[in-house]
């Protein structure tokens, strides 16, 4: 069995994200047969999914939203962290062989990734990281960058005669969640204030990376679409909530971002 990702065992990291969804059903097959998500269960309508009974996206239905403004804040791509390379792999053929669309696909030197959008324009990142001691740091800051995907040495990791894709593997995990916002600066600061969240990246004054103990990023703000953008419209659908987890509370928490998206912390060990 494979060991939960290092992004999992820092003293705070993402646990779930919440999806204000316009169908929540048609989103829901959309996770589980792209993305390999399984559902867990469903309470007052919204729809939990998972892998391998670890709760990771919860869609809550609001047929009346208006669909959501990607020049607004909001959710940039949920991030879902593979245990594997060979998980990765694995995921590439079932991508292939389903036709699946993608947006792109990027080596970021700590990472290798995919992105797709989901049909409600929420964007959806699948990866893998590189080995944490294999990522180069300059004092407090990580290099990272976007680079060519390899595709072919990613699918190179799978071994002969595996049984392929089989859906979201255990100990997959949101491994990071990367939000639009109107100023990078204020997101900055808000999460080193209230998460104590050291900043280990940024690329000019157009985007922030920000993680706990180490890890290359567990929240990424940017504005690349978004500069300017005032308090999220609560009519529209697409992010709904980040749910955190942390070492450092003992009981659950909401607070809310400068944009007004809704921040829960929970207690605990991943």
């Amino acid at each position: 069995m494979s060991e939960l990702p290092f992004a999992a065992t820092t003293p705070v990291s993402v646990a779930r994200v919440g999806l204000k969804a316009r169908d929540a059903e048609s989103l829901a097959a959309y996770y589980r047969k792209v993305v390999g998500l399984q559902e867990l269960s469903r309470a007052d309508g919204a729809i939990t999914l998972g892998a391998a009974n670890r709760p990771l996206l919860v869609l809550e239905p609001d047929p009346s939203a208006k669909p959501d403004d990607p020049r607004g804040a909001g959710l940039f791509h949920t991030a879902f962290l593979l245990p594997s390379r060979a998980d990765l792999g694995r995921w590439i053929n079932h991508a292939i062989a389903n036709k699946i669309a993608i947006d792109g696909a990027s080596d970021h030197l700590v990472s290798e990734a995919l992105y797709m959008t989901d049909p409600e324009g929420n964007g959806i990142e699948i990866y893998s990281d590189r080995r944490p001691q294999d990522w180069k740091w300059n004092g407090d800051k990580v290099a990272m960058a976007t680079e060519r995907l390899n595709i072919p040495a990613v699918v190179a990791e799978v071994p002969a005669g595996d049984a392929g894709w089989q859906g979201a593997p255990e100990n997959s995990i949101v491994g990071h969640v990367h939000l639009r916002v109107g100023r990078p600066e204020d997101a900055e600061a808000f999460w080193n204030k209230e998460f104590g969240f050291d900043t280990v990246a940024k690329y000019g004054s157009q985007a922030v990376f920000l993680s706990s103990g180490g890890y290359h990023h567990h929240i990424g703000a940017n504005a690349w679409q978004s500069a300017g953008a005032g308090r999220r419209d609560a009519a529209r659908s697409g992010l709904a909530w980040v749910e955190m987890r942390s070492d450092n509370v003992t009981g659950e928490t909401t607070r809310e971002d400068p944009w007004g998206t809704v921040i829960r912390t929970v207690p605990g060990k991943a």
